[in-house]
């Protein structure tokens, strides 16, 4: 068999593809990765079967107009091989297909098998399109000097494709293509949102970002991954570059009027031009801190873009990965403090009553409770920003068209304090990392206006200014207020505080993060010490069994230890360390006791106790939730899902221990639903007409089978 200049292991343009084959009893097979992008039109042909010696073609591998791959016969080996050059002379023939879309800007392993009787189709690995061939190799009209072809990439058809394939290979006799796309996986560069702080998301879907002079101009942080296509963190020391485009047209943005980098790194408190100072990989990521310098309003009010991109493995679309939309604007904090304190008392004198329940805009997801049959009872909020980043529109009455933006509206992470590092419980920095980066719900007012300002002079009852700054303050400055009013307020004034808060933000979820501070900064405390006496960094192994038991304590669920999974991810958002120091203790802590507050809960209780089903499965990421919703073959049915705890939701955050519905929606879209924590932080409703959380969530129009967690090996 010979190979065209394809072959190898690099990646290379689609439509440079040309392969000569030459088959022996009409047995061949090949695989490769294709790469398609968003400039690609269908109906398209990929790979077209050529004949120079006779001057004939017909279409090898085609993507028709509902995005669907097709096999077809070859024409010199199959009777029921399609017209010569007729792109749509598939549909009149016998041929293999997948119900699978074909998706753009994403990696996929082709498999295709031809033999005299059958040709056969693999997605990913897996046989999904197959079909009974009759066949001319024994006619006495095939003449034994047909047997060569040449499978290419024509243009010419009126279709558009712009493509990229990698590691095409082709095997003379069926071999086994299967595990093919093991081996040497391609890569691809992406931006893990999670991981964005000082980041806020506006109406229209554009990121705000607070830039300009060096006064007024913020750190914000977002995190790049390289990975293979199988999900895997790529090896190597490469080093990423970011670089500030205007939106519209891709073109780089100038230097300010000062000749200042348009875009900014941070290190160790120095700024250098990011073009400068790129951001190393390790472990298949690369963490940057960044300031804007020029203001979409100096710039005609043209919002912009940040290009990632890994200069070191080749200019491919692949390889470089692209922002939101930005809009940079100034902000003076002494504006932004009078516009948060209008918003916010906007929102206090809107809400009716805090024994309303919230509901979602958009198509929202509502449970009904069946003792309340008058009132409706929604439970879901809504995700915006991706992996387990949360924002949600509030309405405080499903009835009523005004809707309360307070809880999330303005989504940005927690203005970090110390560089970043919350204190401790004993009031060491601490640093929260992943399992603390996520948005806040409220926008901070700056270092300048911190809540502990002036905190030991502070006299209970609390005051209204200290409620006034908590519900202005970042999660990183609540945490510290939280610890050091826990220490000296009694309950009573604890439970206050809880409740002048959800009336003065209109949700009653920060009220629930306040009420347990005091036992979760207590029981973190007892346990670190009983871990580690002397305070010193331990063992994960150690630590984990004496973690595992206070949490089964807590959640109240001694039928149910932790699996192997759960404790890995508790390792991961613990730091993935071998050894726990404190500071990772009290981020996975953070994380933990919320979730094991509300599965101690009457409404919780009996679901992550159930094992058949199993309704929740254990601690997993968005990436294992929604890998198990689908395959190569596609999403599993309509109103599949399955229920996670958001590993992004740490306490403080109103939403810290709240449990995520991941389903597959009736347009084979995957849809990410927060359940509302109203009703599990509730004492439980003994009615004997109660349903329980279960059938609350199978009485969803849009919910009907618990899907299974498939975890890779």
């Amino acid at each position: 068999m010979e190979t065209g200049a394809v072959g190898g292991q690099h990646y290379s343009l689609l439509k440079d593809l040309r392969l000569d084959i030459e088959v022996k009893d009409g047995t061949f097979s090949l695989c490769f990765w294709l790469y398609l992008t968003t400039s690609t039109t269908f109906p398209v042909t990929v790979i077209q079967q050529v004949y120079s010696d006779i001057s004939e073609s017909a279409p090898f591998l085609v993507i028709n107009d509902n995005k669907r791959i097709i096999m077809l016969p070859v024409l010199l080996f199959h009777e029921e091989a399609p017209q010569t050059g007729n792109i749509n002379s598939w549909a009149e023939v016998p041929h293999a297909t997948v119900d699978f879309e074909c998706p753009l800007e994403k990696w996929i392993h082709v498999g295709c098998e031809v033999c005299p009787d059958h040709i056969q189709l693999q997605i990913n690995g897996e046989v999904i399109g197959e079909k009974s061939l009759c066949s001319l190799l024994n006619k006495e009209s095939t003449s034994s000097d047909l047997k060569k072809l040449t499978l290419e990439n024509v243009s010419g058809d009126g279709n558009s494709m712009q493509g990229y394939v990698h590691n095409f290979e082709i095997f003379p006799i069926v071999s086994s293509i299967r595990d093919c796309h093991l081996k040497d996986p391609p890569l691809k560069l992406s931006i893990d949102e999670s991981s964005a702080s000082e980041i806020e998301e506006e109406s229209d879907g554009v990121w705000g970002i607070v830039g300009g002079k060096a006064s007024c101009r913020r750190n914000f942080s977002l995190d790049v991954v390289l990975s293979d296509a199988l999900g895997q963190p790529a090896d190597g020391e490469n080093e990423v570059f970011a670089s500030l485009l205007y939106a519209d047209t891709g073109v780089p943005v100038e230097s300010t009027t000062d000749n200042e980098a348009p875009l900014l790194a941070s290190y160790d408190g120095i700024e250098f031009s990011s073009c400068e100072r790129p951001s190393k990989l390790l472990l298949g990521r690369a963490s940057f801190k960044l300031k804007i310098s020029q203001l979409s309003s100096k710039c005609d009010n043209r919002l912009f873009l940040i290009r990632f991109c890994v200069p070191k493995l080749g200019n491919y679309p692949f390889l470089e990965t692209y922002s939101r939309p930005i809009r940079c604007i100034s902000r003076s904090r002494n504006t932004r403090l009078s516009t948060l304190v209008w918003k916010r008392s906007t929102s206090a004198r809107n809400c009716p009553s805090l024994s309303q329940s919230s509901a979602m805009e958009d198509g929202s997801l509502e449970l009904r409770h069946s003792c309340h049959e008058a009132q409706a009872n929604p439970l879901m909020k809504r995700f915006r920003l991706a992996q387990d980043n949360i924002s949600v529109s509030v309405k405080v009455d499903p009835t009523l068209e005004q809707t309360d933006e307070e809880c999330n509206s303005h989504v940005r992470t927690a203005n970090l304090v110390e560089n970043g590092l919350p204190t401790s419980f004993n009031g060491r920095p601490a640093n929260f990392n992943e399992a603390d980066d996520s948005p806040s719900d409220s926008e901070s007012i700056g270092e300048g206006n911190s809540p502990l300002n002036n905190m030991g002079s502070r006299r209970y009852p609390i005051s209204d200014m200290t409620i006034f700054k908590y519900c202005l303050a970042s999660l990183a400055e609540r945490s510290l207020m939280l610890k050091e009013i826990a220490t000296s307020a009694s309950d009573k004034e604890i439970s206050e505080l809880a409740h002048q808060v959800s009336l003065y933000s209109g949700c009653l979820h920060h009220g629930n993060q306040i009420l347990m501070a005091k036992r979760l900064i207590e029981d973190g405390t007892n346990l670190w010490n009983r871990i580690s006496p002397n305070n010193q960094h331990i063992p994960w192994e150690s630590a984990v069994f004496e973690i595992e038991e206070q949490f089964i304590k807590i959640a109240s669920c001694g039928s149910r230890p932790l699996s192997p999974q759960d404790l890995d991810l508790l390792r991961r958002i613990a730091g993935f360390q071998e050894y726990l120091t404190q500071e990772n203790f009290e981020k996975l802590w953070c994380w933990l006791y919320p979730v094991a507050f509300i599965i101690s809960r009457d409404l919780m209780n009996p679901i992550w106790n159930s094992t058949s089903p199993k309704w929740i499965e254990g601690f997993i990421t968005k990436e294992e939730a929604e890998a198990s919703l689908q395959g190569p073959t596609g999403f599993q049915e309509p109103g599949t899902f399955i229920l996670r705890f958001p590993t992004s939701r740490s306490w403080p955050h109103p939403d810290a221990g709240s449990l995520v519905v991941t389903y597959v929606s009736n347009d084979y879209k995957l849809h990410h639903r927060l359940l509302s924590l109203d009703h599990v932080n509730s004492s439980g409703d003994k009615r004997v007409d109660a349903k329980s959380l279960q059938d609350m969530l199978l009485a969803e129009p849009e919910l009907s089978r618990l899907g299974r967690i498939i975890r890779s090996r």
